[in-house]
């Protein structure tokens, strides 16, 4: 019984934060630029340094013990700006996991390198398109909509790329967003028809 009323609660969630996410789709993306790129301030040249991205080096010689995404948006490489694509390594340990979420300004593209993750969307119709994907696949999660990546198995890791149409893809995760942000317990028990000791429940296992 507690069981169900959880999943009910995790549906309700996540048709909740895919609504507000598409609401604004229409706002979120990047601007188009005039010139070839973008100069960095108080430069008036470049040399091919500043089109090179290192941050990447040496990355697959490290195992993370959880979930890792690496980024490379605007933010670590300037020279994305108005550019609007970025990019990102997700390292998967065994039965780790990307949980659902969304992003406002980009569709994404996920390459699997190495390993096997369970990926899945929500559209906007509440129909989850979900898929078991081997190394060397790819599969699109089109903007704001909601998606995650699972890797099920117990004991192999999986490394994924994922490129984005925009210099600064933001992933809202929705868990942390709806019970984190400081909702009262109350107006949350209502929102998910259920009573606040799961909701306190809830925030604990997210915050421990």
């Amino acid at each position: 019984m507690a069981t169900m009323r959880l999943v009910r609660l995790m549906m309700m969630m996540i048709i909740l934060v895919l609504s507000l996410a598409t609401s604004k789709r229409v706002l979120a993306s990047d601007p188009d630029i005039l010139s070839d790129y973008i100069l960095p301030q108080n430069s008036t040249t470049v040399n091919a340094t500043y089109f090179t991205y290192t941050g990447f080096r040496d990355i697959f010689d490290q195992t993370p013990e959880t979930f890792k995404a690496t980024k490379a948006s605007i933010v670590e490489f300037p020279a994305l700006n108005g550019q609007s694509v970025s990019y990102a390594v997700l390292q998967f340990p065994p039965s780790t996991l990307f949980p659902p979420h969304t992003r406002p300004d980009a569709t994404g593209l996920l390459f699997l390198l190495a390993g096997s993750l369970e990926v899945g969307l929500i559209d906007t119709k509440n129909v989850l398109y979900n898929q078991k994907l081997q190394a060397g696949d790819i599969f699109i999660f089109p903007k704001g909509l909601i998606h995650y990546q699972y890797n099920s198995d117990p004991q192999l890791p999986a490394t994924a790329i994922a490129a984005f149409r925009s210099a600064s893809a933001r992933a809202v995760t929705v868990p942390p967003s709806v019970f984190t942000s400081g909702i009262d317990d109350v107006i949350l028990a209502k929102s998910f028809k259920t009573d606040v000791d799961t909701i306190k429940k809830i925030k604990a296992g997210l915050t421990s």
